[in-house]
Order: structure tokens, then C-alpha cells, then sequence
């Protein structure tokens, strides 16, 4: 028979040097120098273990820690959760939710707030938001542990949206919420049908829709006792998470507030605030700062004993203690006065005077008495040429940046002056008209022509003008002759590096084991920045030194701001007359010291038809610096007459030849991005002649 087929061998001549050496074949013959090799079942065995156990420790530490850490957010020595019922839509029936899960938790103690169940091994204070009331809302999401959002099924069909389970109210809660940090956050969906099938639809129908909105929150059917069962079973085993603001500070949400008048001094009295210490531990020689009214020390801390125990301790003897409404006190501390922090919230200029250089009174009154000589001219001795004047307008003896007067932020701006309606004045409905057209007409002005502004007919433009100055770049030139500063501004803190002061702070309160209430320098006045930006719903202009009011933190107060925009590498920053909407601006005010991170709710009183205050920007704090310069930039326009190729005669950009020659020195440029110079005046109306380094159209505007 023949022999079987035999096909040639593959020729290995392109194959790569490990198959030639058939490396990857031997195990213990090394075929290429024909001996014996080391058995490669050993190679890496140790390597390979010791990854194995560091992998091992590890999973067990973080098991470990998370164990200690469920312990310890159930355990006795704990706060109580705050849940925060807050319904999406006004037919959301959230009373009667509070009502069952109060219930479910202690049937003994349903009409109380804080309970302890040692059926769920959990304590919890429930609380109700309430729909409309958007202050409330606001001040509960600060303290709130968990946030659960609660849907109404049956509200799909009553709302105008029908794609949405969220009303107005409901939307704009939302957004504060999220613009200051939101906790842990569930959906309880209630009103669902009864039928499984459509229950099922109508519960993935409201998921889909709420969930852009609410992308990281769980949704829990949430009818009837067994699924409110199911759920609070799940959230003791809710890992918690809070806004890291919220974590820096301790924090007490008062459950009992009482007063105390003080029997020497009628107009004083003393402030008892009952509740769990949350966050960290509070030092007695420290300031707390209490939302709405202000900073104070404190008198005495009273440690009582836990009015909701999650298990009955063992009776402990009442001889050896007092009692406060019932409550038994377990000790007392008292604040040492050698280390008590003061009240003191302005600085003393006379400490100041190595660090920083302040005006006297002689140089503000021969800074005024310079203000006041029209002949005097701030573009003399001054080469550089400019592409616009920035700086402060003539009416008044500002600064170069700002000063804090009456407690606001003041700049000059007193060109819109007439848009402003005093307080005291008897206003009617025509005169609140009128402002809310002349408010309007400008912002749109500012937002079509920024910076722009008509040259006075009856007044000189180097008197108008005479605190302007050229500036070739706002980030790179320098702002000279600075305006002296008013004496009581010394008197505010002013940090030489606020971020290096900051982690000071914050290392020393780690160091001494305890925090307080407010930290080191947050008691003191001084000037923050904030960046924010309008929100959406708010559809009004909101002007320069308009009155707002600031919600920072746990921190709330009125203030006028500044808007300036935000430069980078330059401490000169451009002033902006309005906030205008999907622009991020900063605002500067006179404030108490807080460190970032800080966020911001600036809400308007009095605007629109809505009953609750409007919320008109959010935003968060950026920095503290009292030396920030913030300059006001002006645009004065003319317009060409006569163009010859490189040369042209420009008017109505003033109206008298001084002004020309007070103005040559500075360089002028068109809007097509011409650049030139002035030459010489030609008449006695203010028009003048000049040179381009290209060609003019007839159109353009200088």
C-alpha cells in the first residue's frame, strides 16, 4: 500500500525568536544550550502570594471600616438621621407619609419628631417640608441626612407638563438644593395603582422621568405599610453621605429653644438651645454663630442625658444630678475666660500699621482737594497708550477699588444714579413703573453696547473723566495714582494668603481634638468674593449694589454687591453693571470671614408675583481679599466724517478742543480692529483728526 501523504514542514525563518528558541515549550530542558534549567513552576510564587495577602488585608481593613462605621452611625453614641420628606408637587400627600413612618417606627411615639425604634435598631428624625415655603425648605436640605423626594403618581395626569412629575416650586427647590450640595437622596413614589401590572408601568414611567433629574437616587414604591417595611429596613444600611461644608463645623439643630431674660439688663438675655451636636465636637471657649441672628459666646454647655436611648440604660441616681425641663444633666462645662474668643469683629488700624498703609486724615483731605481742581489732569506724564478708560467716575470720593460704608459694598457708579429710588420716599405705582422700564432699558443697553457711554455736552470730559485713566491691558498695565482709602477701612481682617490661613485653621483645630462652632477669624469683617451666576427662573435684571440676600452655608445676611468679571493672573479686575444671564461673574460684599468651600444662594425680596422670596444667582466663595481692585471701564465713541485711506476726521467723541487735547496721549481703535492716533483738533466742536495703521471705512466707529 503506499505510504501515507507527508506535507512539507513549515519553515520557521519569519517567526519571532521566543518560537525559534521554543522557549515557550520547555519546562525544564533548556533546549538551546542542552542542560538542565530551573523548573519555572516556582518562578514568582512568592511575588504572586504576598499580592494575594496585601489584596487580602486590604479588603479586610476597608471590611473592617465600613463595619465600624455602620456601627457607629447606629449606635447610641450617635445623632439621630434627619429625613426630610420634601414632595415634588403640591397633590404629593406628605403629611400622611410623616404620620405612617413615625408609626412604623414607634407606634408609642408617633407624635413625636425624634424616635428611637429598637424594632429597626435606628433612631430618626422625621420632618416635613413644607410645600411653598421656600426659606423652610431651604434651611431644612442644610441639615438634612437623607432627602426623600416624594412623587405622586397621580399628579401625572393633573400637571400642565404632562411629562414631568415635578412642579414649579417643585423644579426650583430642586436646583437650590443641588446649588448647595445635596446628602443622600431616595424617590418615594406614592398614589401608584393597585393593579400590578399597571403599577409597574406607572413606577418605570415615573423613573424615567425623574430620572435626569435625580440620576443617583433609588425609587421605593411607598403605599403601604410593608413597602415603608422594606424600605426603612434598607435605610439602616444607608451609607450616609453629606456636603463636605457641612463637615468642617459642628452643628446643632435646636429641638427646644427657650429665653431667659436677664434680671440686671432688661435688654439682655440668654438663648437655650436643646438638641444632638452633630459633625464634631464643640468647644465652651469658642464662638457659635446662630443662623439669622448673629455670633455669640457661649455661657455654659449642659451634657444631658439622651432623651431618645435606643436601648434603657440602668437608672441612674438623681440625687447626683440636676434636671433641665425634665431632662437630667450629666455635667457642665464652663468656658475658661483666659481662652474664650471675643466678639470683637473689626481690627484695630494701629495694629496694622507695619502690614498695611492706610490714608491718614491729612491725605484724604488733599485728596479731595485735588478732586476738585478740574485742571488737573490724570493722563499727564503718561505715554502708554490705552484701548478704553477704566477706574471710578468724578461724583465721588471712592477709591480705586471699593470701601465699605453703612455696611455695604460701595462703588461709584453715579451715572445710573437716576434709577435709583430712595427707601423713604413715597413711591406709587406709575413711579415703580418708570424705574422697572429705566432698569430694563439699561440692562438691555448694557448687554448690546457694554461699556459705552455719551460724552457730556455741558461738561468738560477731562473734568467728568478726570479719574480715568489709560490702560494699554487691564490684565498687564498697571492701575497708578491709586485714590486713598477711607480710614474705617483698616478696620476690616485682610489675610496676606487666605488659602495658607485656612489649612492653618483647620490643622489647628484637628491638633486641640475639638472644632467649634465657627472657626478661627470667622467672627471678623472682611471683604469675600463670590463667584455666582443668575439662575434660570429669575427673569428681572439685577443691577450693581442691588439688595440681595446671601445664604452662605449656615451663614444668611443683606448685602449689595459688586459685580466684577473675573481675570485671570491679574489682580485688576472690570466692573459689570449687571449680571447678565449664562455669564459667571464675580460679586464682591462686605461680610463675615468663611472659608471655602461655602456655597451661595443669593435670593431677591419683593420681584415677582410669587409669594416666597425669588432666587436670583447661585454660586459658591472664591476668595477673601480687601486689596482687590475692581475698575469701572468706559467706551467713549465718534464717529468718522472724512476717510482718505489712512487718515480720517472723527466727531461727536467730544465736544470741546481741550477735551482732544487732553485726550491725544491715549490710543483710539474701531471696531473693525483699526488702531490709530489723534493728531490735532480741527474745529471748535470737538472734532478731530487722526491716523490709522489701515484704512477706515466710512461705517465704522471709533
Amino acid at each position: 500500500m503506499p505510504s501515507a501523504q507527508k506535507n512539507k514542514s513549515h519553515k520557521s525563518r519569519f517567526t519571532c525568536k521566543s518560537s525559534r528558541n521554543n522557549l515557550h515549550k520547555t519546562s525544564g530542558i533548556d533546549v538551546k544550550r542542552n542542560r538542565i534549567g530551573k523548573s519555572e513552576c516556582h518562578v514568582g510564587k512568592g511575588a504572586k502570594a504576598a499580592r494575594f495577602h496585601h489584596t487580602k488585608m486590604i479588603r479586610a481593613q476597608k471590611r473592617a471600616s465600613l463595619s465600624e462605621e455602620k456601627r457607629a452611625s447606629n449606635g447610641s453614641g450617635t445623632p439621630p438621621r434627619v429625613i426630610v420628606l420634601f414632595g415634588l408637587t403640591a397633590s404629593a400627600n406628605v403629611s400622611e407619609l410623616k404620620e405612617q413612618l413615625t408609626r412604623l417606627l414607634s407606634p408609642e411615639d408617633a407624635n413625636k419628631t425624634t424616635i428611637a425604634s429598637p424594632y429597626y435598631k435606628i433612631r430618626a428624625t422625621v420632618l416635613e417640608a413644607p410645600h411653598g415655603d421656600l426659606l423652610a425648605c431651604m434651611e431644612l436640605a442644610k441639615v438634612a441626612d437623607l432627602i426623600a423626594f416624594v412623587a405622586s403618581a397621580s399628579s401625572l395626569s393633573k400637571e400642565v407638563n404632562t411629562c414631568s412629575y415635578i412642579d414649579s416650586f417643585g423644579s426650583l427647590c430642586l436646583s437650590v438644593f443641588k446649588a448647595l450640595g445635596l446628602p443622600s437622596t431616595v424617590v418615594l413614589v406614592r398614589d401608584l395603582p393597585l393593579e400590578l401590572k399597571k403599577r409597574n408601568d406607572m413606577k418605570k414611567t415615573c423613573m424615567s422621568s425623574l430620572a435626569s433629574e435625580l440620576p443617583d437616587s433609588k425609587f421605593y414604591p411607598a403605599d403601604t405599610t410593608e413597602e415603608l417595611h422594606k424600605f426603612m429596613w434598607l435605610f439602616k444600611e444607608y451609607r450616609l453621605t453629606v456636603p463636605f461644608w457641612r463637615s468642617q463645623r459642628p452643628y446643632l439643630m435646636a429641638h427646644e429653644v427657650d429665653l431667659i431674660v436677664n434680671d440686671g439688663s432688661p435688654k439682655l438675655c440668654t438663648l437655650l438651645l436643646s438638641g444632638y451636636l452633630r459633625a464634631h465636637d464643640l468647644s465652651v471657649n469658642q464662638l457659635v454663630h446662630v443662623s439669622g441672628s448673629g455670633d455669640f459666646q457661649i455661657s455654659k454647655i449642659d451634657v444631658l442625658q439622651d432623651p431618645n436611648p435606643l436601648k434603657a440604660g440602668r437608672e441612674q441616681d438623681l440625687m447626683d444630678s440636676d434636671e433641665l425641663h425634665g431632662t437630667q444633666i450629666i455635667h457642665s462645662l464652663l468656658p475658661d475666660l483666659s481662652k474664650q474668643q471675643s466678639l470683637v469683629t473689626e481690627n484695630d488700624p494701629k495694629l496694622h500699621v507695619g502690614e498695611l498703609i492706610w490714608p491718614t486724615e491729612m491725605e484724604m483731605t488733599e485728596a479731595g482737594e485735588c478732586q476738585r481742581r478740574s485742571i488737573i489732569s490724570p493722563f499727564e506724564n503718561q505715554k502708554q497708550a490705552a484701548e478704553s478708560f477704566e477706574g471710578e467716575d468724578n461724583q465721588n470720593s471712592g477709591s480705586d477699588c471699593f470701601h465699605v460704608e453703612d455696611q455695604e459694598v460701595y462703588s461709584d457708579e453715579d451715572t445710573d444714579a437716576d434709577t435709583m429710588l430712595e427707601e423713604d420716599e413715597d413711591v406709587t405705582k406709575e413711579m415703580i413703573r418708570d424705574e422697572i422700564r429705566k432698569i430694563n432699558d439699561a440692562h438691555a443697553e448694557d448687554e448690546e453696547f457694554p461699556d459705552e457711554v455719551d460724552t457730556p455736552l455741558d461738561v468738560l470730559s477731562k473734568v467728568r473723566f478726570c479719574k480715568y485713566q489709560g490702560l494699554k491691558s487691564l490684565r498687564t498695565s498697571l492701575w497708578k495714582d491709586k485714590i486713598p482709602l477711607p480710614p474705617e477701612y483698616a478696620r476690616i481682617l485682610s489675610f496676606h494668603n487666605y488659602k495658607a490661613t485656612q489649612k492653618y485653621v483647620l490643622e489647628k483645630a484637628r491638633d486641640i481634638g475639638q472644632s467649634s462652632g465657627l472657626l478661627e477669624h470667622e467672627s471678623k469683617m472682611s471683604v469675600l468674593h463670590f463667584g455666582i451666576k443668575k439662575h434660570k427662573s429669575y427673569q428681572f435684571p439685577i443691577k450693581g449694589k442691588e439688595s440681595l440676600i446671601f445664604h452662605v452655608g449656615f451663614w444668611q445676611f443683606a448685602v449689595r454687591p459688586i459685580f466684577s468679571a473675573d481675570s485671570i493672573n491679574s489682580n485688576q479686575h472690570k466692573m459689570e453693571k449687571f449680571l447678565h444671564e449664562g455669564r459667571f461673574v464675580i460679586a464682591s460684599v462686605y461680610a463675615p470671614v468663611s472659608f471655602p468651600p461655602s456655597p451661595l444662594i443669593a435670593l431677591k425680596m419683593g420681584n415677582g408675583e410669587v409669594g416666597y422670596p425669588a432666587v436670583a444667582a447661585t454660586g459658591s466663595l472664591k476668595s477673601i481679599d480687601p486689596e482687590k481692585i475692581i475698575l469701572k471701564k468706559i467706551i467713549l465713541t465718534g464717529y468718522p466724517r472724512r476717510v482718505s485711506k489712512l487718515k480720517a476726521t472723527v466727531r461727536y467723541m467730544f465736544h470741546d478742543p481741550r477735551d482732544v487735547s487732553h485726550i491725544k496721549p491715549v490710543e483710539i481703535w474701531t471696531k473693525k480692529g483699526v488702531r490709530g492716533n489723534i493728531k490735532e483738533s480741527v474745529s471748535t466742536h470737538g472734532t478731530m483728526k487722526c491716523t490709522f495703521n489701515h484704512s477706515v471705512q466710512q461705517h465704522d466707529t471709533v
